[in-house]
């Protein structure tokens, strides 16, 4: 094992390796090798200089530390758990539930979920502002929804074991196992605590579904945006137009968002050509997603909920901003930045990063606050199982926010 000061001195040789090419002009440095290394001198420019010495101040401190740990404590530690810890705290001192370093299996069951299809119980989790985990939406007709969990609910243990906020990853990877397997799952849910057991089936994200409802009035559900939800919404409308229904639900709710320009695309159907929404860096930097000119001449209404988000919202805040919809029911989840998923190195592992944040057409920031309805609909007090078909979803006689739609279009 490695003394401190040598320690040091190979990352003093590291940096002169990198910086030791001769760059002409200006003031140059010259850093000697010693305490019994390699002989030699490396001339570097000022500015290199600067930059080791930024280097120097940047990691001297963490490479003392972890000379010291593998060095002093009471036995040999695992120095690929160091690692470990020291990739996952890079990314929660960014306090954002929402970025995070992922091993190679965390990060293939990422890359799995967005093909539209995996096994587990079907539930859209993130950290809330109490470190819990939290249900963002249960998936249609999903083992989760089947049992009644619901949007708000908090997951406070799995299989027995407690889990907060910042283990949410792992939390996700034990829900998650092979076909007809079972987990048991423990919410938190107001004041009151119980526990479903759960069988894992195949997740297949179908996300949209059509129907007419009383009254002659075309119903769209779209579930989340994946990479085909686009088509399908296109399919569904068209079939609607044809039918000569008199006007347009769109149900958001309990939809966490997905894929962009999925969303986008939507709103490409939905509405004249202009400004869906707007992403901007931390640098200040804007892209603007537009539509063409593609609208349906359909009125529409689209109802939301605490669990509509990210690009949910995308959607909602254009229709709203542009006055080409009615927005019924509660107050959306206000999810209001994009996430980039990059492998890292060569040994399978990534990260999920937060690099932009959204705003609607007329500037509106999502992100913490959400988009309120035009008209403000609670779901119905005291819901039970008997108000759930079987599938998870409301019946229609017990859907209050999906009455108060219809209403809309007299």
């Amino acid at each position: 094992m490695l003394s401190i000061k040598k320690r040091n001195f190979l990352v003093l040789l590291i940096v002169t390796a990198l910086l030791g090419a001769l760059v002409g002009g200006g003031i140059c440095y010259m850093i000697k090798g010693s305490e019994g290394g390699l002989p030699g001198t490396a001339i570097i420019s000022e500015k290199d200089y600067e930059e080791y010495l930024h280097y120097l101040e940047s990691y001297e401190k963490l490479d003392y530390l972890i000379g010291y740990v593998e060095e002093n404590y009471y036995v040999e530690p695992d120095r690929e758990q160091l690692f470990l810890g020291i990739y996952r705290g890079l990314f929660e001192a960014l306090d954002d539930p929402y970025s995070s370093y992922l091993t190679y299996e965390e990060f293939m069951e990422l890359i799995e979920s967005t093909k539209g299809e995996f096994y587990g119980i079907g539930v859209t989790v993130t950290k809330d502002d109490d470190n819990y985990i939290y249900v963002v939406s249960p998936v249609d007709d999903t083992p989760a929804a089947k049992a009644g969990v619901r949007a708000g609910d908090r997951i406070i243990k799995v299989d027995d074991v407690s889990y907060t906020g910042e283990q949410l990853d792992e939390a996700v990877s034990k829900m998650r196992g092979k076909p007809n397997t079972t987990v048991k799952v423990t919410i938190l849910r107001g004041e009151k605590t119980f526990d479903l057991t759960l069988k894992r089936e195949k997740i297949v994200l179908e996300t949209v579904k059509s129907k007419t409802l009383p009254g002659n009035f075309g119903y769209i559900r779209i579930s989340s945006f994946e990479a085909n939800t686009a088509e399908q919404f296109e399919k569904a409308l068209r079939n609607m137009e044809l039918a000569g229904v008199k006007g347009l639900v769109i149900d958001l709710r309990s939809n966490p968002g997905g894929l962009v320009d999925q969303a986008v695309s939507i709103a490409d159907m939905l509405l004249p050509e202009g400004v869906v929404a707007y992403t901007e860096n931390q640098n200040g930097d804007r892209e603007y997603y537009k539509t063409k000119s593609g609208a349906t001449e359909l009125p529409l209404v689209v109802l939301t909920d605490m669990g509509s988000a990210s690009s949910s919202e995308i959607l909602v805040g254009a229709l709203k901003d542009r006055e080409a919809a009615v927005i019924v029911g509660n107050t959306t989840y206000g999810k209001g930045i994009i996430q980039e998923i990059s492998a890292s190195y060569g040994d399978g592992s990534g990260a999920k990063l937060t690099v932009l944040q959204y705003y609607s057409p007329n500037g509106n920031a999502i992100h913490g606050k959400g988009i309120e309805p035009h008209v403000q609909v609670d779901y119905k007090a005291d819901l039970t199982d008997d108000d759930y078909d079987e599938s998870g979803q409301l019946k229609f006689e017990s859907d209050l926010q999906l009455q108060e739609a219809l209403k809309q279009f007299k």
